[in-house]
């Protein structure tokens, strides 16, 4: 052996060494409990943002197919599904070379959209690691890219004054070691790659964990020390103790932030943080000819999630060089435009008071409450009537609203050529603090009789 790698292994093996002995050294539990009003000015931005950018990338990109799903007799689900052989998907890595990948373009095209955080897919259950890691050379430094992506996108991140979060897979499909006799031996693996992740990128503000419907069997107290240690303030998701009994919309942990549904809005809930996460496309990363959604479908879900009080962390699927592809990019910059307009509506809001309908949802904070208005009918808007008077009524961009305040409900009009397509936004103004209003269910609007 030369001395050069000589000197090479050696400062691999003293890095790992480090990683494996602040694991080792860390209690069960390693952080002190928090009071309720630490815990929320800590949650803080991330119930004032609302809106995020997840995304999904690897050498799975190549192939056009979903990102670790795709690979053959793998997933616990369907084990013998997977339309990428097992030898193939791995050895994929070999040709990933996103030459045009750029953080600074990533991040733009986030900020442009109005999003506030960025979520990347560090590692999936494939086991592929977007890191130069010292932990597995399973990793992007061995590609013909050999740089480090976490590095260049945190960079870019933090520069666009947005908020960064991994996710990571605790889950590992190509790991020998994995759910066997020998899973401990995983699990200090995965333990070494999480602290590398957490520890060589300076401030990380959320983990995202996943799940794969297995049992969780990931030394969950350690794990969660680990990130805790690292990142005093990071904000984690539910899914590192999910069990093949859970439902990932309803199970929160002591130890987790907030609970995650996926591909749908999820439904009212002023009590505890969630965040629905949703493909622009069909699929959890990049898909030739993909049918993806429009703008107003996006502001549409938008407006429901956070009028149910949740976050919608929106995925894009970078294409195999490393563009956000054309047509994304242009969705999302009406997305932007949209909330340059109605931000106030959306950002630093409440869910309410009005749970959410396919046609209304509302949003509030302070002595204001926002009406989305996303399906008119013939007529008039009709609410139930709410605890606090009504002062004025505009819209938000400007414009008369006429509204009317009884005892047995409010009534709202606005022109028709006064109307958005998408979302009119009405702001109603209170003589007192709109957060004090209980969550008001809209009945059902009476069937008309046929004429």
């Amino acid at each position: 052996m030369n001395c050069t790698v000589s000197k090479f292994v050696n400062r691999t093996m003293k890095k790992t060494l480090c990683i494996l002995l602040m694991i080792m050294c860390l209690p069960a539990f390693c952080t002190e409990s928090e009071t309720p009003a630490q815990r929320a000015a800590r949650m803080a931005w991330w119930r004032e943002a609302r809106f995020g950018m997840f995304i999904h990338y690897g050498p799975v990109t190549l192939t056009g197919k979903e990102l670790s799903w795709s690979r053959a007799n793998s997933n616990p689900q369907c084990p013998n599904k997977g339309p990428t052989p097992a030898e193939v998907y791995d050895s994929l890595y070999k040709q990933f070379n996103p030459t045009n990948f750029n953080g600074a373009d990533w991040a733009g095209v986030a900020k442009a959209a109005g999003m506030k955080y960025v979520v990347l897919t560090a590692k999936h259950c494939d086991g592929f690691l977007l890191w130069d890691s010292k932990v597995d050379g399973y990793n992007i430094m061995t590609t013909p890219f050999k740089r480090d992506l976490c590095a260049e996108l945190a960079k870019a991140v933090r520069r666009d004054g947005l908020r960064l979060g991994w996710y990571f897979s605790p889950m590992d499909w190509r790991d020998p070691d994995f759910r066997t006799e020998r899973n401990a031996t995983f699990v200090s693996r995965m333990q070494g790659e999480l602290s590398e992740l957490l520890n060589n990128y300076e401030r990380i503000d959320v983990m995202w964990f996943d799940w794969d419907g297995g049992e969780p069997l990931y030394d969950q107290t350690n794990t969660y020390a680990i990130a805790k240690k690292s990142q005093p303030k990071i904000i984690i998701n539910n899914r590192l103790d999910l069990r093949p009994r859970d439902k990932d919309t309803m199970m929160l942990s002591p130890l987790a932030d907030y609970y995650t549904p996926e591909q749908h809005v999820g439904a009212y809930d002023d009590n505890l943080p969630w965040e629905t996460c949703m493909t622009l496309g069909t699929q959890w990363s990049w898909k030739p000819d993909d049918q993806i959604k429009s703008a107003g479908e996006v502001i549409n879900i938008l407006a429901r999630t956070v009028g149910g009080d949740g976050n919608l962390l929106l995925d894009v699927g970078p294409m195999p060089d490393g563009r956000i592809e054309p047509r994304q990019v242009e969705v999302l910059k009406q997305i932007g435009v949209w909330l340059k307009e109605n931000g106030d509506s959306i950002y630093g809001t409440r869910a309410g008071p009005w749970k959410p309908t396919p046609s209304i949802t509302s949003t509030r904070k302070g002595k204001t409450i926002y009406v989305h208005i996303l399906k008119w009918p013939d007529g008039l808007v009709k609410l139930p009537n709410i605890s606090a008077k009504i002062v004025r009524a505009t819209l938000l961009k400007g414009g008369k609203v006429q509204a009317k305040q009884t005892e047995n409900g409010i009534e709202i009009f606005v022109a028709p050529e006064k109307r958005e397509a998408n979302d009119t936004v009405v702001v109603l103004k209170l003589a007192s603090d709109a957060l004090r209003i209980p969550a008001i269910t809209i009945s059902p609007a009476p069937t008309q009789p046929a004429k």
